[in-house]
């Protein structure tokens, strides 16, 4: 068995991870996942102010207490912390080691950086980083090459946690059951307390303490098969339904594709294996495709916000009154921004006790090209208005200087194309070959639906049980086992996990029961969760089904406009869409709730 356990997230997650996961219980590897897509842009201008930069600092501040403390229990580090330049964060680690006289060996992966290495004409205009998605066998290299840290750029959170189990377990490259549950693991450690009850819908209903859980390990068998567990005494919990929410988290389909294996996620099992231990097995593999992910940024231009406070009565007249001044004030001088957006939030009460309660939210944001044209002409037209528009008229912040904003975008390399070199605690290089098969992505088929529960019934002829849309719960009987529709938020039964991938997001919904999936697969189609978030009707939906979770995952193309950097929405990363969509009503049958 190997126990690995997570310390990261994200660049920012809880400083004392580290060290909490290091004494807080027997470990053989501790990972940590530091990079995201905003991530690379951050780092990518680090990169511009000092070419010696471009890696997460954070790690290091860390490896200040826990170097000793790994290198005393012998647990070895793996983190993609290196971002832009792992190079430079090895040589760091190799200081610091003489430094406090620990005495650690330092390895790193490098060859993700492919932005000299563009088909054709280029990445395009303006991209700052470039990095194709390497899987885990530069990790595994370096492991049995005898390093004790291991740091990498840019690979698949995931790849932090096959590639340590690829090395302790000797698997062999086509070994692709095995990496597919390695892979599965790593997918729900790479988040850290997501895993433990961290961003979980049903904490409430399931009555975790969310109020500092723990960080995540898997106790990982030479099949691949793991159980997810925490370190005893630390906050959260782990149960099938936060490992649930955990895997469906920034994944769209079946088959989830990878540099090292493509999983299929419809093959996954869980079960309770005691307090706070969730199995994960049967997961099945298949080879990868022939092409590697390689994530773009560039500075896509300028934005800047004003958030106007309207208070009292008579909110859409004063929205209306500043929105038309503001455009004036472009028109007057002669320079609209390219991209001018309003959203008033309706945050007022009538008759409200308290004065923040009597006020709605008028947010007006811009964007373009020209730092100008968001700048000095923005912010002036606004301050101007103070005294000659609407009255208790104030923003949220005095407005200020344009900002530039970033864009994400996806494109694709040939595996053989991009190096994959590990550079061992010895200074050799070697080289990792690419997978001794790959498999172009299919779609799967359509699985086998349960039959719906007698409240839906087939009346159009379309193969998906109709839904009662007028909510007077007309076709429901009364006497059917489940008992009579009742209009609901679907969170009442149903938990949700949301995320971004670039300019795309995804919402997974899952249930704990067989009868409320029943249920949840056939009410919940495209078309209705269209008509419960207004905001996706003109996008491209897809749904997946997961019946061995019990879960929908849906996939909304294009709502988060250019990636998080360019900020397209009030929430940029659909952090929060699922938890939008479990507020929603639906007619529910009320024998479902728990």
């Amino acid at each position: 068995m190997l126990r690995v356990g997570n310390c990261s997230g994200f660049y920012g997650d809880r400083f004392e991870a580290m060290e909490e996961m290091l004494t807080g219980g027997p470990l053989d590897v501790l990972t940590g996942d530091y990079l995201a897509e905003l991530t690379m842009l951050i780092l990518g201008r680090d990169r511009l102010k000092d070419p010696s930069r471009g890696y997460a600092k954070t790690f290091l501040r860390q490896l200040e207490t826990g170097l000793g403390l790994a290198k005393d229990r012998g647990v070895r580090i793996v983190v993609n912390a290196g971002g832009l330049n792992p190079a430079g964060l090895a040589d760091a680690v190799r200081e610091l080691s003489e430094r406090t006289g620990v005495g650690a060996t330092v390895a790193h992966v490098e060859g993700d950086d492919v932005l000299r290495r563009a088909p054709g004409g280029g990445w395009g205009e303006g991209v700052l980083t470039a990095n194709a998605y390497l899987g885990g066998g530069g990790i595994a290299a370096c492991l049995r090459g005898g390093a004790d840290v291991v740091v990498t750029g840019r690979v698949t959170d995931a790849a932090l946690v096959s590639g340590a189990a690829a090395a302790h377990f000797g698997w062999a490259d086509d070994d692709w059951d095995a990496f597919a549950g390695a892979v599965t693991a790593g997918h729900v450690l790479e988040c850290g307390a997501q895993a433990t009850g961290g961003n979980y819908a049903l904490f409430a209903q399931e009555g975790i303490d969310v109020t500092r859980p723990g960080f995540p390990l898997a106790e990982i068998a030479r099949d691949g098969a793991a159980v997810i567990t925490k370190h005893p005494g630390t906050g959260g919990a782990v149960t099938p339904g936060t490992v649930t929410a955990q895997l469906l988290y920034e994944t769209a389909g079946a088959r989830y594709a990878g540099p090292d294996v493509t999983v299929r996620l419809d093959t996954v099992r869980l079960s309770q294996d005691g307090t706070d231990r969730v199995r994960i097995d049967g997961v099945r593999g298949e080879a990868p495709p022939p092409e590697l992910k390689v994530g773009l940024t560039r500075l896509g231009g300028w934005r800047n916000e004003v958030t106007f406070v309207l208070t009292g009565l008579d909110i859409d007249v004063k929205a209306a009154v500043v929105r038309r001044q503001m455009q004036d004030a472009f028109e007057a001088a002669g320079r609209r921004p390219a991209e001018l957006t309003w959203s008033l939030a309706r945050t007022d009460h009538a008759d409200a006790p308290v004065q923040e309660e009597a006020s709605a939210l008028l947010r007006m944001a811009v964007r373009d090209r020209d730092e100008e044209a968001v700048g000095r002409a923005v912010s002036g037209a606004a301050i101007e208005l103070a005294l000659a528009s609407y009255p208790g008229f104030h923003v949220t912040a005095p407005p200020g200087k344009g900002s530039p904003y970033g864009v994400f975008e996806t494109a694709w390399a040939e595996v053989e194309g991009v190096p994959h070199i590990a550079v061992l605690p010895d200074g050799g290089r070697t080289d990792v070959p690419a997978p001794p098969a790959t498999r172009a992505l299919a779609p799967v088929p359509r699985p086998a639906l349960p039959e719906p529960l007698p409240h839906l019934r087939d009346q159009d002829g379309d193969g998906d049980a109709d839904v009662d849309e007028d909510g007077d719960g007309g076709d429901a009987d009364p006497a059917a086992p489940y008992g009579a529709l009742r209009r609901m938020p679907l969170g009442a039964v149903a938990g949700a996990r949301s995320g971004d991938k670039g300019g795309s997001a995804n919402v997974g919904v899952w249930v704990r029961t067989d009868e409320a999936w029943r249920w949840l697969v056939h009410a919940l189609t495209v078309d209705e969760i269209c008509h419960l978030l207004p905001e996706i009707r003109h996008l491209p939906v897809t749904r997946h089904i997961l019946p061995n979770l019990r879960a929908l995952n849906f996939v909304v193309d294009g709502l988060l406009g250019e990636g998080v950097a360019s900020q397209a929405r009030f929430d940029p990363q659909a952090k929060a869409l699922g938890e939008w969509l479990r507020s929603r009503h639906m007619d529910i049958p009320e024998g479902l709730v728990p």
